[in-house]
């Protein structure tokens, strides 16, 4: 690095400390008007003492006083500036730096963050998933006030095998979501994502399910668990339940036939009709009702429509608020469809089909993926399509290239989040 990258690279990190919103400027005048103010009451006091005492010969070695009165007080001045710039400077090593995340975050980064967080707009979340959790992580880099409402209707893989050995909520999307908005270290992160697969009773557990479900039993109750693992991981806004009631999802098909169970409705032999929850009036959580009472954006998806989203708006209390709700209220469709669930779907099917299930008045805007990438014939996907009916659906069709570039099945996590806020500036405020 040459000298005048050294100097660019110092402006711009001085430059950081005076952004607005980071509560670093007004305690630097404050600690300089200290500075001031006692330096004037010494003067004072000194000017006093000078003339009423006696000092000894030395003090005019001391003082300075065989050197010009307005270069001395230029010397101390300096002097002092340069005292108080160290002494600050290293307080700040001795005491901030060995509390900062090893991430080689820089301070003033770290300071602006924290501060951003929960001064931009309170956005819901509701849905479930790798989905979901590709959402929150691009959210995560504005300052919001973030709350995902995640499903608890998943009944495969790890979490099945531990919501039906020791009857507990299932914790893999919550898993993902921690994840997600994790701000700890990515060694943490990693750790939390870990899966065993050796063989033996651990082999497709996750460390995080385990750790949640732990944290359930260490607690007393899975929502203090998912509290107290946020906290661990240092995660950005709060992830809640649709509901703490123990429901089970199921699909009645095409052929008249019914599925039970989130995990086995996708590879059923005919098309979904519908799905349904059994007990089939679960409550909602209260903070879930709460934060969409407040929120000033709702954004429902993406994720798998009938396994992952639609088990989170069955639930009759989180319908209703959304629905009562004034915020900007968006529906995020996904990019590709998925195979056993909307086979031969466009966008008008999902628009449909959540019409059909919750009613119309649940979304104003539907966020839609414009450009269609190739689809390999193996993947059995293809590119959910904005097609003509779409438009006719009582909603407003927001187009939008959001699809990951090298993963076109799945969103882009910095260009959902970037249309998203982009809407919201434009419709939401």
């Amino acid at each position: 690095m040459n000298r005048k990258e050294r100097i660019r690279e110092a402006r711009d990190r001085l430059l950081k400390w005076l952004r607005p919103g980071i509560y670093v400027k007004r305690w630097l005048v404050m600690l300089f008007l200290g500075i001031l103010f006692l330096s004037v009451g010494v003067g004072y006091e000194m000017v006093h003492m000078y003339r009423t005492v006696a000092f000894p010969r030395e003090a005019y070695y001391v003082t300075l006083q065989f050197i010009d009165r307005f270069w001395r007080g230029v010397l101390f001045i300096v002097v002092g500036l340069i005292l108080s710039s160290t002494a600050v400077w290293q307080l700040s090593r001795s005491v901030i730096i060995p509390l900062m995340p090893r991430d080689h975050s820089e301070l003033s980064d770290i300071l602006y963050r924290y501060r951003a967080q929960g001064r931009g707009p309170r956005i819901v979340t509701v849905g479930g998933g790798t989905g979901l959790s590709a959402l929150l992580r691009g959210l995560k880099q504005y300052p919001t006030n973030l709350t995902a409402i995640v499903t608890v209707a998943d009944d495969g893989g790890s979490s099945g095998r531990l919501r039906r050995d020791l009857k507990v909520l299932p914790p893999g999307d919550f898993r993902q979501c921690i994840a997600a908005l994790a701000d700890a270290e990515p060694l943490m992160t990693e750790l939390f994502q870990y899966r065993f697969d050796e063989g033996g009773d651990l082999s497709g557990h996750s460390f995080g399910n385990l750790f949640i479900v732990a944290m359930s039993r260490i607690t007393g109750s899975f929502e203090q668990a998912l509290k107290e693992s946020s906290r661990v991981l240092a995660v950005r806004g709060q992830i809640v339940p649709s509901t703490l009631e123990d429901v089970t999802l199921l699909a009645e098909l095409e052929d008249e036939s019914t599925i039970e169970g989130e995990s086995k409705i996708p590879h059923g032999p005919a098309p979904i009709r519908r799905v349904f929850l059994r007990p089939d009036n679960p409550p909602a959580y209260p903070e879930a009702v709460e934060a969409i009472a407040n929120a000033d954006m709702i954004v429902i998806g993406p994720g798998s429509l009938y396994t992952s989203i639609m088990p989170n708006l069955l639930v009759p209390g989180i319908t209703q608020a959304i629905k009562a709700s004034r915020a900007l209220k968006v529906y995020v469709c996904n990019v590709a469809t998925q195979p056993g669930e909307t086979d031969g779907y466009a966008l008008s099917h999902h628009i449909k089909a959540l019409q059909d299930h919750v009613g119309l008045e649940l979304f104003d805007f539907v966020l839609a993926n414009n450009r269609y990438l190739f689809y390999k014939p193996e993947w059995h996907q293809v590119a959910v399509k904005i097609d003509d009916r779409a438009r006719s659906l009582g909603v407003t069709i927001v187009p939008a290239d959001v699809v990951e570039d090298t993963f076109p099945t799945r969103h882009n996590s910095l260009k959902l989040a970037q249309a998203l806020m982009d809407l919201y500036a434009r419709r939401g405020r």
